[in-house]
């Protein structure tokens, strides 16, 4: 029997504490796949211009401290800030649903999915834009104060005599307008729409073609009226899936931008990136406390 699951609302200390530290220990081991990498290219020679720097100490072993540390606190701060918001959108737009039959998602309902994830999406698009805006506006400011300067007098001169102009600082000011316009509004709105579009079509590829071949597996106990734990993520079909419908949205984007490989390159990314993530988090649940979150 098929039961819509919503998610209500996700509690942020549990994922967030299981996130950060499944990508921590993703960035170390993909750090050490990198100083393994710049070992086999130190020994090769491949590089002969780098002289004597060498790549595993210059580069390669700063990365193991590196790259964890920064995939972890990094982690941290995304995670924390994007279920925030999913526990607030929720009232308004709706949670994320899932028809489940027991452990296996059966289908993804395309507008509640793409709704709230492309919400945030742009939530997030409006923060870099406004944090953009912000350092470009003394830039711009510098440029109106030495276009008001006496030599830019002289220059102005000397181009409209070859017959090119020099931005005056009305012009430079509405440029300025214009950059903080599209940053601040442009961004959010081109998030939003092409989110939605990328999270509709990954339900659609889900529900319509990849889950004739494998399905999501999420195993959830309840603890107590709505509120679930995620016990575990059996890892091969879950990988097996996701890394499908990522073959299938890698085909599209690689037909737009003319990398056609696109798609083999998604299914061996996304495909050992899930596992990893449902092996570790199998691993790591029963040791540091599962994902918590309130289902209807």
């Amino acid at each position: 029997m098929i039961n819509i699951k919503e998610i209500k609302s996700v509690k942020l200390t549990p994922f967030t504490r299981m996130s950060a530290s499944i990508y921590g220990i993703l960035g170390f081991i993909g750090a050490v796949v990198m100083l393994l990498a710049l070992i086999i290219v130190q020994a090769a020679g491949v590089i002969p211009e780098l002289g004597q720097f060498n790549l595993v100490t210059g580069f390669g072993i700063p990365l193991i401290v590196l790259l964890p540390i920064g995939a972890f606190f990094s982690t941290i701060v995304t995670t924390f800030f994007s279920v925030m918001l999913y526990n607030l959108l929720v009232p308004r737009l709706g949670g994320v649903k899932l028809e489940m039959e027991g452990s296996v998602v059966e289908n993804i309902p395309v507008i509640s999915f793409s709704l709230i994830l492309s919400t945030i999406g742009a939530v997030w698009a409006f923060i870099v834009g406004l944090v953009l805006a912000a350092v470009i506006s003394p830039i711009f400011s510098l440029l109106g104060a030495i276009s008001t300067m006496p030599e830019a007098a002289n220059i102005t001169a000397n181009l409209t005599a070859s017959g090119a102009t020099l931005p005056t600082g009305a012009g430079i000011g509405a440029a300025e307008a214009i950059v903080s316009l599209v940053l601040i509004i442009g961004l959010p709105i081109l998030a939003f729409v092409f989110g939605f579009i990328w999270n509709a079509l990954f339900a659609v590829f889900y529900n319509y073609l990849v889950s004739r071949v494998a399905k999501i597996q999420l195993e959830f106990d309840q603890i107590t009226g709505s509120l679930h734990e995620l016990k575990t993520i059996p890892v091969l079909p879950t990988a097996l899936a996701v890394a499908l419908v990522f073959t299938l949205l890698g085909l599209i984007s690689g037909l737009l931008s003319g990398n056609y490989g696109e798609f083999i390159s998604n299914f061996i990314l996304y495909f050992i990136e899930t596992a990893l993530i449902a092996l570790l988090y199998n691993y790591l649940a029963p040791k540091i406390g599962s994902v918590k979150l309130n289902l209807e």
